[in-house]
């Protein structure tokens, strides 16, 4: 993801150090989302009939995600005074994807999409909306002319935690099996097989088909819980964009194998 660079005043430049600056901002962006949220969830606990802890589990979901969000911008990768309008739109995906996480153990989805039609086609318009979002923040990144590491990182975790949500919404609504949770987890193994094998945390060249192949495992899961999908059909969706989600890894781990292999055995024009 890119951000904008925001011109600073030059006297406000020198009372606040960039780094406090951003600190500040990132604050305010933070504090802001997280009372939007609860009042939002307070609104859709009193319309849905959800239970009374429904906004506590929204606000714990966003606190996690808010937490790792202040820890990364402390680590460095965002080199600007502003947290910026596309971190922004980030921080409200990870909002929506906390209010959708929230729903686990609530009535909706626990029973079949089909037989809670007016909840099920709320949710799948929520979230919806919640994938969408995430074209207009990289557009809005590109149009504003500013990268950074942490924005590109930030986008990429909201992805990952939104489609695990997913999976195991589709799971709890009887949709596929426990084994849906492989689509939403893969990501998470993946870094955690990095602390054993250093090599698969090499750098991976830009992909659209990896970028693909994301879009298309959110929008099958948000169609396996569409109330008029049936069983059998949700759980072929969700096999099918399953392969497809193994398939895509499978490529890049052949691919920094390969990488490291040219490393320990350059071809004989390239070694000294």
């Amino acid at each position: 993801m890119a951000h904008r660079t925001t011109a600073m005043n030059p006297a406000a430049a020198a009372v606040f150090p960039p780094g406090r600056a951003l600190r500040l901002d990132a604050g305010r962006a933070l504090a802001g989302t997280a009372l939007v949220l609860s009042c939002v969830a307070g609104g859709v606990a009193l319309a849905g009939g959800l239970g009374t802890d429904y906004p506590l589990k929204a606000l714990l979901a966003y606190a996690l995600g808010a937490a790792l969000v202040w820890r990364g911008l402390a680590l460095g990768g965002h080199p600007h005074a502003r947290f910026g309008a596309a971190n922004r739109v980030t921080l409200a995906r990870l909002a929506g994807m906390a209010l959708v996480a929230a729903l686990l153990g609530e009535a909706v989805p626990a029973e079949p999409p089909s037989a809670q039609p007016v909840g099920g086609w709320a949710l799948i318009v929520f979230a919806t909306v919640v994938a969408v979002l995430d074209a207009a923040d990289g557009a809005l990144a590109r149009r504003q002319g500013l990268a950074s590491r942490f924005g590109a990182r930030f986008d990429m975790e909201t992805d990952a935690a939104f489609m695990l949500v997913l999976c195991a919404l589709v799971w709890q609504a009887g949709q596929a099996g426990p084994w849906v949770l492989a689509s939403g987890l893969m990501r998470y193994a993946f870094v955690a097989a990095a602390a054993f094998l250093p090599w698969l945390a090499g750098p991976l060249p830009p992909s659209v088909r990896r970028q693909t192949v994301c879009v298309v495992q959110i929008t099958a899961l948000i169609v396996c819980l569409g109330p008029i999908v049936p069983v059998p059909l949700a759980s072929a969706i969700a096999a099918l964009s399953l392969l497809l989600l193994s398939a895509s890894f499978a490529i890049d781990i052949r691919y920094l194998q390969r990488h490291i292999a040219r490393q320990r055995h350059p071809p004989p024009e390239t070694r000294a």
